[in-house]
């Protein structure tokens, strides 16, 4: 049993490290493309979107570190206060352009690449985000869970800066993406109170590791 236990512990590890990969891999490129995008369109929202993208990967970095150590539970604490401080830091951001925008009313132009982008990461980042919290509920890791969170944030601003692209090409309302930019940003900030609390997960890596020596003292 404890030789099971501890196999399947590290294929969940490797299943981490894996996606965490995926995601800074996916989310770079992202970057680059949003922000290049941005800049041609004047779009405040794209460009927010790629600098998204690299907290994103600031996150998604700080959880692989964690699993390549020898010990991830001692780590628990230090990793959650990172992706909870890359929460604010998007909040912040996306409320100041939020908030700039709707006052200066400056109209992005249409962008095509932008578009597509966003499009792609609303399919791809709700899956990365679901496979990463599975593993992470499994092993019990509030980090990967927490990462797990901020991906799928990142996809809630994916939605929401299509929306706003869209509806400001089609319709002409430039102040979507805006409004939908500033919901996010509560929400960003509630996951961040919770990553810096430890409340992400009900149980941490620690806690499981104390039950299988408890439960091998018991034996």
């Amino acid at each position: 049993m404890t030789t099971a236990t501890a196999t399947r512990r590290d294929i969940l590890h490797r299943r981490i490290r894996l996606i965490v990969g995926v995601t800074i891999g996916y989310n770079l490129i992202e970057a680059v493309i949003a922000i290049g995008a941005g800049s041609v369109a004047s779009s405040a929202a794209l460009i927010g979107f790629g600098l998204d993208s690299t907290i994103e990967v600031l996150s998604a970095a700080a959880v692989a570190w964690q699993f390549t150590r020898r010990d991830p539970a001692r780590w628990e604490k230090p990793t959650l206060r990172v992706i909870g401080v890359a929460f604010f830091a998007l909040a912040i951001y996306v409320t100041a352009t939020s908030v700039t925008a709707l006052v200066t009313t400056e109209r992005p132009e249409h962008s095509t690449i932008g578009i597509l982008l966003t499009t792609v990461s609303v399919v791809v980042m709700p899956f990365l985000s679901f496979a990463e919290r599975r593993a992470g509920r499994e092993l019990g890791s509030a980090t990967a869970v927490a990462d797990s969170k901020q991906t799928l944030l990142c996809a809630y601003l994916s939605a929401a800066v299509l929306v706003g692209l869209v509806a400001n090409s089609l319709l002409g309302w430039w102040w979507a993406d805006a409004v939908a930019g500033l919901v996010i940003a509560a929400f960003a900030v509630r996951e961040g109170i919770e990553a810096w609390k430890g409340d992400a997960c009900a149980t941490s890596v620690g806690m499981l590791l104390e039950d299988d020596d408890q439960h091998e003292s018991d034996r």
